[in-house]
């Protein structure tokens, strides 16, 4: 029987932090000042937060807001009667995964497999891609004999979409090396219900598309009803939280009888009008100025792990070269960019302060042999420094939206590699949250399971359950 209230990732009861700053130089401490924000400068944070959202959610403001705050069509949440076989597809990657989920009242049973795109697909014509996504899931359904049974499928489409209704979605642009465009510009549901309907072997209702902040967030209400939140924090960052529809002032259809949809935030553009600079560092800058999109998701810049290792790197780099850490040979080593990944910065947290076994393995890698003891504390405080900024702007801007929906209890569902594989971050989190939120508010930090797959498979259980419902 799947738990229905279970709250994974439990924190840690042990302050790293109060056993290695004792051990960390001076000189080090004050050179990551930078790096430390005060909850004041986080307060101050959290205001130009809430400011960029009301923009986002306004119509008059929208077009020139950063944080766009897409409505995803969503208005209901699961609610325990769901009950019956559905199909997800999430596609993300080079590998996409199709799902059968059996969801009870109390139990969730879910069938996978993962199927690959060819390079040649990925940027060829789009009726090539989605022609091999139909014949996949045909496999997949007629492997386990719901070829026939028209189930509702929930299509998970990590790229930028515009969403113009729970089953529509326009493709702004591909990422992650996809790029066949005669779809951008398109509806990429239509494009694969087109794709189903040409093989005339199965069957499939594709009924909604969303995004896995969205699927994070219905997976974590499967099983904790006051779940509002849904958060990644993984290679990239975003979030998503359950809005009030006539503050949404995009949506556009009509109330299904909750008055409220869920928000797709697209928080991780916040900054991209100067309103981070006066917490951005020469790092920060540096990080955006050889990214792939200078100038844009400055907020994903400063938390999520695909930036920082790099951050990491090139602090330490600054301090080598001032003096401060390591000796002057450590420099060529820290020249190549991205050599020092999160999953390294992960690693060297995880280690106790009085061991170095795994720093100086890591450091070896790199090209740095003979570090001090003293170095290895100073570098890892480098790491837990950047780590604790990122977890601190994460909880600051959860405490907005918690503040901003008003209730009094909140469960965020949390999804993403650096959340899930981070040492401290959930109680890093945990307790700036407590620090900020405002008296009244409480909340809880819950782990989703497989939101992107899951998550997918309940928008659709959940649509079918509205459909049945309204007897439409």
């Amino acid at each position: 029987m799947a738990c229905r209230s279970k709250i994974c990732n439990p924190i840690a009861t042990i302050r790293v932090e109060d056993l290695l700053d004792p051990l960390v130089s001076a000189a080090v401490k004050e050179r990551m000042q930078d790096m430390v924000l005060t909850n004041e400068t986080l307060r101050k944070e959290m205001q130009l937060f809430r400011e960029n959202i009301e923009r986002g959610l306004k119509k008059a403001t929208h077009e020139d807001a950063v944080i766009k705050c897409f409505p995803t069509y969503v208005q209901d949440l699961p609610d325990g009667t769901e009950v019956g076989k559905f199909l997800a597809l999430d596609l993300g990657g080079t590998n996409f995964r199709t799902l059968l989920v059996d969801l009870d009242a109390n139990k969730c049973e879910m069938q996978s497999k993962v199927f690959a795109v060819p390079h040649e697909v990925m940027t060829g014509s789009g009726v090539a891609l989605f022609d091999h996504i139909a014949a996949c899931l045909a496999e997949f359904a007629q492997e386990y004999g719901v070829q026939a049974e028209n189930l509702p499928l929930g299509f998970t489409f990590s790229f930028p979409v515009t969403q113009v209704g729970l089953c529509s979605g326009i493709l702004r642009r591909w990422t992650k090396g996809f790029n066949c465009e005669d779809v951008v510009g398109q509806d990429v549901v239509q494009w694969l219900i087109e794709a189903i309907q040409r093989r005339n072997d199965v069957e499939i209702d594709v009924c909604a598309v969303l995004n896995d902040t969205t699927g994070t967030l219905m997976s974590c209400a499967w099983k904790n009803p006051n779940c509002r939140i849904g958060l990644i924090i993984g290679t990239g960052s975003n979030g998503c939280y359950y809005e009030t529809q006539t503050n949404a002032e995009l949506f556009n259809e009509p109330d299904m009888g909750t008055g409220k949809v869920i928000i797709n935030l697209e928080m991780g553009a916040f900054g991209e009008d100067g309103a981070l600079d006066f917490i951005r560092t020469e790092e920060d800058r540096m990080v955006d100025e050889n990214s792939i999109n200078p100038g844009g998701q400055i907020h994903e810049k400063c938390v999520s792990g695909m930036y920082l290792g790099e951050l990491v790197r090139l602090r330490a780099l600054a301090l080598v070269k001032e003096g401060l850490l390591f000796d002057t040979t450590a420099a060529t080593a820290l020249e190549t960019s991205n050599a020092f990944s999160c999953e390294m910065m992960s690693q060297v947290e995880s280690e106790p302060v009085e061991t170095q076994e795994t720093t100086k393995e890591i450091l070896g890698s790199l090209g740095i042999e003979n570090a001090s003891k003293e170095d290895m504390l100073n570098f890892r405080y480098i790491c837990q420094t950047v780590s604790r900024r990122s977890a601190h702007l994460i909880g600051a801007s959860m405490c907005v939206l918690i503040e901003k929906m008003q209730e009094p209890y909140v469960v965020v569902g949390i999804d993403g590699s650096v959340y899930k594989n981070h040492p401290h971050f959930r109680r890093i989190m945990t307790e700036k949250m407590n620090e900020l939120i405002a008296p009244g508010y409480k909340f809880q930090l819950m782990l989703s399971e497989d939101g992107s797959g899951r998550g997918a498979a309940l928008v659709a259980a959940v649509a079918a359950r509205k459909k049945n419902e309204l007897g439409i």
